[in-house]
């Protein structure tokens, strides 16, 4: 099975309302960022994916490294997505939907309803968060 690397945004309100994006041509949300090209560093590879997918122009500096998250990838069947996640806990600025993105919502991650959502997402960066919020 091939692997993707990539580097994802965990986008928070300070409710714990979560920042999840839909890319065109899939039926599933996920965190905003992408695949880490060559010569980047995962930071910087989600600081450039954030200004181009959602306009949000923002420094490495105001970036938390969460941890290394592994699923099956939701859009390239037989690979699976390897993600450093970063938290970025206060948003600045507006954002929209650009480049490939179709669509973005804000979900309650506790109570997510049957948004359908990316392995990564659902499997383990929510559960993730979830814990966190709860303080364990």
């Amino acid at each position: 099975m091939k692997v993707i690397r990539i580097a994802a945004a965990l986008i928070a309100r300070e409710n714990g309302d979560v920042l999840l994006v839909r890319k065109r041509g899939s039926a599933v949300f996920m965190q905003p960022g992408g695949k880490i090209d060559a010569g980047e560093t995962p930071i910087s590879a989600l600081v450039r994916e954030l200004d181009e997918e959602i306009g949000l122009q923002t420094h490495e500096d105001r970036l938390e490294p969460l941890g290394t998250f592994e699923a099956l990838a939701a859009n390239e069947p037989d690979h699976r997505v390897i993600a450093d996640l970063f938290l970025l806990a206060k948003l600045a600025g507006t954002i929209a939907p650009r480049a490939e993105i179709e669509e973005m919502c804000w979900i309650d991650p506790h109570h997510p309803g049957d948004l359908p959502m990316a392995a990564l997402t659902a499997d383990h960066i929510l559960p993730f968060w979830r814990q966190r919020l709860a303080g364990t």
